[in-house]
């Protein structure tokens, strides 16, 4: 018998459902357990909880934004190091510029990204 493989956790913190849902089936689709979130707030207290291996982060999103949610990980030992990306249609010059004083392992303009690449970059934070 083989040994059960290791499933990954990702944290998808999205407020808009369709969306949330379009990526959470692509990941479970490529075998990761995804936990899901609604709001910053919820989703930092979800990755305080879970430690996922990787988390994905709207900015724009109700009680909380993506920014200051990242801000409120990156307090936490564990979260000084978590792979955070950035998921998000706020290409402008003062949110991207925001998000890379966060130190995240990527941002990514929904947009302008294939759902598949965005699991091979998920992927590629899992591993480093």
């Amino acid at each position: 018998m083989e040994p059960k493989k290791e499933t990954k956790k990702v944290l998808l913190v999205e407020d808009d459902k369709t969306i949330r849902e379009l990526y959470a089936v692509a990941l479970i689709n490529e075998g990761m357990d995804v936990l899901m979130a609604e709001d910053g707030h919820q989703g930092v207290n979800m990755a305080l909880e879970h430690k996922p291996a990787v988390i994905l982060f709207d900015i724009d999103m109700p009680v909380m934004d993506g920014h200051k949610a990242a801000e409120k990980i990156r307090l936490d030992s564990w979260g000084k190091t978590v792979p955070i990306i950035f998921l998000t249609n706020h290409s402008d010059a003062a949110n991207v510029a925001h998000a890379h004083m966060l130190n995240p392992e990527d941002y990514i303009v929904k947009a302008n990204i294939p759902v598949k690449e965005v699991i091979n970059k998920v992927r590629m934070a899992m591993h480093s």
